[in-house]
């Protein structure tokens, strides 16, 4: 029970874009993982599942390990966390590798954090308000919502996206996500809603005309706000 733990509530409401992620040493399905020293030089994803052997879950650590070899080129480590041991964790393995028609016979490809103290879920606030209340009183268990961490190579928090337990997320925006934070830190740029890779990109209005014609070359003007170059 959560009661064990000396929960400071104030606490889980402190992540921001930019913070430094928090780092922790926690069991996973590769033996004790520290995040910071996993992820090294690599950018990193985090993100939670409220429970293992559940339909959404499945779905979604097969539709990250499907994507792995994408992430890997672009210099990505995933770090999935469920709030199961680590011996629950390695069974369903095996019902994920056969819903995502993963090859049996490799090592899962990212590692899946055994959180059953739920110490990652609450360093990382990866709980909503009616949850947040119940550890507030004292009462009971608490649920994980699903939350994604994009972290990069400095280990600040660069994205967090939050999701009610009954929606699956979309790992192909999360992919993009990533090429788009990338893109930007590489080129000082911005991107436009509903960019995707190859799309033109936004010259950040702080740059005048001569700057963004040295620093980018040609580019179009659809108001003295919103220029376009190539991405």
């Amino acid at each position: 029970m959560l009661r064990r733990f000396a929960i400071n509530t104030r606490a889980l409401s402190t992540l921001r874009l930019n913070s430094r992620a928090p780092n922790f040493t926690a069991a996973s399905t590769v033996g004790p993982l520290n995040l910071h020293e996993y992820l090294g030089d690599s950018w990193g994803i985090l993100f939670s599942h409220p429970a293992d052997f559940t339909p959404v879950c499945t779905t979604e650590m097969g539709a990250f390990a499907q994507l792995k070899p994408e992430f890997d080129k672009r210099n990505v480590k995933l770090v999935g966390l469920s709030l199961e041991s680590v011996e629950s964790h390695d069974k369903w393995i095996k019902d994920i590798q056969e819903v995502a028609k993963l090859p049996s016979k490799q090592p899962f490809p990212f590692p899946i954090i055994g959180d059953v103290d739920k110490k990652v879920s609450l360093l990382y606030d990866m709980i909503d308000e009616v949850n947040y209340a119940k550890l507030q009183a004292g009462e009971g268990d608490v649920a994980t919502i699903r939350s994604v961490f994009v972290i990069d190579p400095t280990k600040k928090i660069r994205l967090s996206l939050s999701y009610p337990g009954s929606v699956g997320r979309n790992t192909t925006e999360v992919l993009r996500v990533v090429d788009a934070l990338q893109l930007n830190d590489r080129r000082g740029t911005v991107t436009p809603a509903n960019w995707s890779a190859n799309d033109d990109v936004i010259i950040p209005p702080g740059l005048s005309d001569k700057e963004a014609t040295a620093k980018f070359g040609d580019f179009k003007t659809v108001k003295s706000y919103l220029r376009y170059t190539k991405g």
